[in-house]
């Protein structure tokens, strides 16, 4: 935790490998084949299920940073292949498997999960009282609690990572950045390499070429790195984000933050070697499904 970082940031930036790792998972891309579904379209109806039978709309509008053109090619065609309730179901089963592959079924079962859910699953809690303004996060509130604690705690971080990600696209909105803008500025700033995003987010060159132009002109970029305006403006961005993410975690005390972050940490470090994170996975699974 730097100077800078506040616990409830911590905390959530720590845990969020035991709930990202889904995205990428060999178990959840095989999950989604059962449903007839690439792993990109098993993307969209796992995540964008909460909304139920819907169009394009709702996913283009909370997703932000997907090219709209790859969303149209996907929903609502799912649909017509699976249900909500089986791609969320699906979705589930593979955190289930993931874990417990990644994990071993002795730390899964251990103390250090079963608290780490406890507190994790209380600041999830919190945030549900905080749905306005909130669309993605709102419609996953209605989803039932797993009872094993190793998939509470997967539940309760995926509902702290979708009330953040409504305050992102807020403060992106707030900024004038576009969704392929995000991405170009995640990229630059070395958080990310291009590949993943334009590939999984469906952007052409033509679009991705764009972007930085723009961006350039606002004197954000340079070449393909950052300016220090852009590392401030960057800077500026995560901290109306952090702002706007305090309210789930005012009913743990400063200490309990701090006790989540010490618990998850090594899960998620293990999750990490266990090589869960791999964001080639999903490029070499994107690379059919791109925006025309």
């Amino acid at each position: 935790m730097s100077a800078e970082e506040s616990s409830a940031r911590l905390a959530w930036r720590v845990t969020e490998p035991l709930h990202a790792m889904i995205y990428f998972a060999p178990e959840a891309f095989g999950r989604f084949a059962e449903l007839g579904l690439s792993p990109i379209e098993g993307y969209f109806a796992s995540r964008g299920g909460v909304f139920g039978v819907t169009g394009p709309g709702p996913i283009i509008a909370t997703f932000y940073n997907f090219n709209p053109r790859l969303v149209r090619r996907a929903v609502p065609a799912i649909w017509e292949r699976t249900t909500p309730a089986a791609a969320l179901a699906a979705q589930m089963d593979a955190a289930g498997e993931a874990l417990r592959r990644g994990l071993g079924d002795e730390t899964v079962a251990g103390p250090e999960v079963a608290e780490a859910a406890e507190l994790a699953g209380r600041a999830a809690e919190g945030a549900c009282e905080f749905p306005q303004g909130r669309p993605l996060f709102a419609a996953h509130i209605g989803m039932p609690w797993p009872d094993e604690p190793h998939l509470r705690l997967f539940h309760a971080q995926r509902l702290l990572r979708e009330f953040r990600g409504d305050g992102h696209v807020s403060a992106l909105l707030q900024a004038g950045i576009s969704g392929v803008e995000s991405n170009v500025l995640q990229v630059t700033a070395g958080r990310s390499p291009r590949v993943f995003l334009q590939t999984t987010r469906g952007w052409r060159d033509e679009d991705w070429d764009a972007a930085v132009d723009s961006l350039r002109t606002r004197g954000w970029v340079d070449a393909e790195s950052l300016t220090d305006a852009g590392r401030d403006k960057l800077a500026e961005l995560e901290a109306v984000t952090d702002r706007l993410a305090e309210p789930g975690w005012a009913v743990l005390t400063e200490a309990e933050r701090l006790r989540l972050a010490e618990l998850t940490r090594p899960l998620s470090r293990t999750i990490v070697k266990a090589g869960l994170l791999d964001p080639m996975n999903l490029v070499k699974a994107a690379r059919g499904t791109a925006g025309e």
